[in-house]
């Protein structure tokens, strides 16, 4: 994969550069110390994907996401956690990496980037978090347990960086998973994944209002693609 860096601090520069040197696959093509110089060189070059800083000075990483038409994949690199809820609002966004990065936790990130582009695994430990499905029982694994749990009585799925927040009528489950891999197993007649970071049980639907649900007491955002299937799945009358 082609990709680029764009970081303000050279120091950061310097050590994704370090960490892509150790994937065979991933070539460096260039470094930017601002979006305004990468985006020039974007408008005549094609990359596979981006290391992008979030806080830069005048233009952020944000900023420079937006004024692309089709961005390739984004891996984000940043010191602040803050923004990962908005990261995920990106399609294009894979990734969400906090300064310092350790190997292990970039190569997770390059499998996502690769995954994406189908590209044969590279070597890596992280096994299937979320475990098989037998009739209305779904079985999850946390440290080391396999934990039975009863599908009806979940109501809401929520992603958070490499984890899924799994919530039923009893007790919530944190699960180092991906939304795609549980909705994946969830049937489809229960389920409805209504954003980026969401999937709800519309049985458990308490009020719609705009581009919300109400699920229980959690207030779920619905995006705006996904809003007329929702409708859809209504019984209205």
């Amino acid at each position: 994969m082609n990709c680029i860096i764009i970081d303000d601090e050279a120091t950061a520069r310097v050590i994704i550069g370090q960490l892509c040197s150790n994937v065979k696959e991933l070539t460096i093509l260039e470094e930017f110390p601002n979006a305004i110089q990468a985006i020039k060189y974007l408008n005549q070059n094609e990359i596979d994907l981006i290391f992008l800083d979030i806080h830069m000075p005048d233009f952020t990483g944000f900023d420079f996401i937006e004024t692309l038409k089709n961005p390739p994949k984004i891996i984000l690199t940043t010191s602040d956690s803050n923004f990962a809820i908005q990261a995920f609002e990106y399609d294009c966004i894979i990734d969400y990496l906090v300064k310092p990065i350790s190997p292990e936790r970039f190569l997770k990130a390059i499998q996502k980037a690769k995954d994406k582009s189908n590209v044969p695994s590279i070597s890596s430990d992280s096994s299937e978090k979320i475990g098989t499905r037998s009739g209305n029982d779904l079985y999850v694994n946390i440290d080391r347990r396999l934990i039975k749990i009863d599908i009806p009585s979940i109501y809401l799925i929520e992603a958070k960086g490499d984890y899924i927040n799994v919530k039923t009528e009893e007790k919530n489950y944190t699960v180092h998973s991906t939304l795609k891999k549980i909705e994946d197993k969830l049937p489809e007649n229960l389920f409805l994944k209504v954003h980026r970071s969401y999937i709800i049980n519309i049985k458990k639907i308490v009020d719609i209002e705009d581009n919300s649900v109400l699920i229980k007491r959690d207030v779920i955002p619905v995006s705006r693609s996904n809003r007329p299937e929702l409708m859809k799945r209504l019984n209205l009358l």
